[in-house]
Formats: C-alpha cells, sequence, structure tokens
C-alpha cells in the first residue's frame, strides 16, 4: 500500500485545515518544499499536494510550487482548482505524475469523460464526502450526488484513480470512517486512496491489512499526524509494508 504524505498550500505556505474550514487553519511552514524534501528524504515514493488557494479560487494558483516540489524526485499528485481541461494539463506539465480533478468532476460529466478519455491514468477524481454526498467547492457545498455514484461513474469514464475523504474525520487525527471506506470500496471498480482522519502508525498498519482483502485499495493519505508528530514518515512506510 502506497503512503502519500500530504502536503496543503496556502497562500505559499504548508497550512492543515480541519473539516476543510478556512477558520481552522494550522500553519506548519513558510515553505512547502521543506516538508517535501523531508518526507522524499525519509523515502516516500509519492507526495500529495493540494494547492487550496486553487481549491477556493478555482484555478490553480501555486504550480511554481509544484516543480519545485517535483523536482525532489518523488511522483507527486496534485489537486486544487483544475477545472477544465487546460488546467488538468498544466498541472501534468509542471510535474505532477497525477492530476486530480474534483468540483467540477462532480457536476459535469463530459468534463469528466473527457479528461479521463485524455489522461485516464493520471487522472484521479477527489471525491469528498460529508454524510455519504458530495461536497464541493473547498468543501462548501454539499451537493445531491452520492460518492460512490460519482466514483463509479469515474471509473467507468476511465479515470484510473478515486480519492476519497470523508470531511467528517479530515484533520480530526480520530481515525478514517471505516464504515464509508468499505462503501467505497464495494463500490468503486477503481484504485481508491483513503483520505481523512488517519491518527498514526496503527491506522495505516489497519488500512494495510484491509488492502489485502480489499486489493483496490492502493494507499492512504497522511497529514496532520506527520505534522503533530504523532509519527514519521519511516515508520509509517514501515506500517504499510507490512500491516503492524
Amino acid at each position: 500500500m502506497i503512503l502519500y504524505p500530504a502536503i496543503d498550500i496556502r497562500g505559499g505556505r504548508c497550512v492543515r485545515l480541519v473539516q476543510g474550514r478556512d477558520d481552522a487553519q494550522t500553519r506548519y511552514h513558510d515553505d512547502p518544499v521543506e516538508p517535501a524534501r523531508r518526507f522524499a528524504e525519509a523515502g516516500a515514493a509519492w507526495i500529495h499536494v493540494v494547492d487550496l488557494d486553487g481549491a477556493f479560487d478555482g484555478a490553480p494558483r501555486n504550480l511554481e510550487i509544484l516543480r519545485r516540489i517535483a523536482a525532489l524526485g518523488p511522483k507527486v499528485q496534485f489537486g486544487g482548482g483544475l477545472r477544465d481541461r487546460a488546467t488538468v494539463e498544466a498541472a501534468l506539465a509542471a510535474g505532477a505524475s497525477r492530476a486530480i480533478v474534483g468540483t467540477r468532476a462532480a457536476a459535469d460529466r463530459e468534463f469528466l469523460a473527457e479528461v479521463a478519455g485524455a489522461h485516464g491514468p493520471r487522472l484521479a477524481v477527489g471525491i469528498d464526502a460529508k454524510d455519504g454526498r458530495v461536497a464541493v467547492r473547498g468543501w462548501k457545498d454539499v451537493t445531491e450526488v452520492r460518492a460512490t455514484e460519482l466514483a463509479k461513474a469515474a471509473a467507468a469514464l476511465g479515470a484510473g484513480t478515486v480519492i476519497f475523504t470523508d470531511i467528517a474525520t479530515d484533520g480530526m487525527l480520530s481515525g478514517p470512517n471505516w464504515t464509508s471506506l468499505e462503501a467505497m470500496l464495494e463500490a468503486c471498480p477503481a484504485k481508491v486512496i483513503a483520505s481523512g482522519g488517519v491518527a498514526g502508525r496503527g491506522d495505516v498498519a489497519r488500512l494495510a491489512r484491509l488492502a489485502r482483502t480489499r486489493p483496490n485499495l492502493e494507499g492512504a493519505i497522511v497529514g496532520k499526524a506527520l505534522y503533530e508528530g504523532r509519527a514519521t514518515v519511516r515508520e509509517l512506510l514501515e506500517a504499510a509494508r507490512t500491516g503492524a
């Protein structure tokens, strides 16, 4: 199972939000490239980068930081404000190995079909859910679309990966929402990356064991647990490898 250390960028800084709330922000580093460098040196093969400015503004704002992180060596999956084909391709051109679409993918299946058809293996659909329904525009608006329905549609259209975040657990260090994750794994034939709530080694080990019976569980995103010192990247990589 792949471990994805997370870097959220806002105003050029590395921050974390609680449950996606822009009024509940903690700043961890003035230069997001520095934690990325530490993650790379610890052995992370991938880094998960979210442009929060892009998510709130509707267009990516931190492609230069993406370029700098990508230059460190690990693969980068990048999202935030990618709401047309041009911005998806700009992120890929800036060094992302995988681009994440979210808000527009939930509302516009023609757009999703277009970008999945063009970049399927390099495209992830970020599905952020509250009470099982998709939230968009930086998690400000909750739609009537079921998260599992969007995941099945994304897979059918050719998207290679779904990133599933349960908003209620994100940033809470309370563990993933196992029930909703199981429902997503059951519904979605594409690769699934779990996001939200991972509190430390025990959660990563449990996810790794789950991946043995649910092979479409490709990885897990970890953010706040790393920044708060609950575990190191090396410890979590070992848990992801061994399930212990």
